[in-house]
């Protein structure tokens, strides 16, 4: 059975990431981008990961150009946007595509496990993807599901509930 381990991708600073090392993690992966409307979630996703962080929880950032040119910075310009206008300190990664022939595997994988509105495919930024410690897909949320709503639903992937 495939899971959220069986799958690499690069850092936002370029480096090969094995995301085998979030094994027994409960994790919160998202496509973000920059200049969207949603993107002031980066806060409440920073909120997230600082709350539940030290229960084995970690927001997982991909930033994604696919909708909208929402984002059209480069690596080195999110990394900086992100930090300084959120402080974000969760990992963030190089950008991908969610959607079409050229999506990023994890997003293909999470996709398949989890349809939403628009069945297989992801309908705007922010779409977030709750995985519980096993690897395996928990749940899906829209872009307009707010970070401040999703805390329930981890504490029930980190079995704290």
């Amino acid at each position: 059975m495939t899971s959220l381990g069986d799958f690499n991708a690069t850092s936002i600073d370029g480096r090969e990431v094995d995301l085998a090392a979030y094994q027994g993690q409960a994790l919160l992966v998202v496509n973000t981008a920059s200049q969207c409307g949603f993107t002031s979630q980066y806060a409440g996703l920073q909120e997230l990961h600082d709350t539940y962080a030290e229960q084995g929880f970690a927001v997982l950032g991909f930033p994604c150009d696919q909708f909208g040119n929402q984002e059209p910075g480069d690596e080195g310009e999110i990394a900086s946007f992100c930090e300084r206008s959120f402080g974000v300190s969760f990992p963030m990664f190089a950008k991908v595509d969610v959607n079409g022939s050229e999506a990023h595997p994890l997003f293909a994988w999470l996709r398949s496990e989890k349809g939403g509105l628009l069945g297989r495919k992801i309908k705007w930024n922010f779409t977030k993807f709750l995985v519980g410690r096993d690897g395996q897909v928990v749940a899906r949320f829209s872009p307009t599901t707010t970070p401040d709503k999703i805390g329930g639903d981890i504490e029930k992937a980190l079995g704290t509930t």
